[in-house]
């Protein structure tokens, strides 16, 4: 990822996205998620507007995406967070970007990982 956080891509946001939600890459939807915004190669902050609706797809229930998608949509306007332990920043975006609280499936997930929301 760039030094210079302003030219942190919407690609950049993605990658990191998937190394916190599926380190080991065996995630398909994850992989495909990665795969349609990895050559988003603009700095995020000019596409700030219509973000959200531009990451939402298919598999918009799955766990690992819904975070993925909370992740890029919180870091896309905290640039200097991007450093945060991926479990402090599973938590922020999910408190961040999610109805509180979080479906289910989504609270389990965390849960699974550790990440404490209140």
């Amino acid at each position: 990822m760039p030094t210079d956080r302003t030219l942190i891509s919407l690609g950049d946001l993605v990658r990191h996205a998937q190394a916190i939600v599926d380190p080991q890459g065996d995630d398909a939807a994850v992989t495909e998620f990665v795969t349609r915004h990895e050559d988003a190669d603009e700095p995020v902050r000019s596409q700030l507007d219509g973000l959200d609706e531009r990451l939402l797809w298919g598999a918009d229930e799955d766990p690992p995406i819904v975070m993925a998608q909370a992740l890029v949509l919180y870091l896309a306007h905290r640039l200097d967070e991007v450093d945060q332990a991926p479990g402090e920043l599973l938590r922020l975006a999910a408190r961040a970007e999610l109805d509180s609280p979080p479906p289910a499936p989504i609270a389990a997930w965390l849960a699974e990982r550790g990440v404490q929301l209140s």
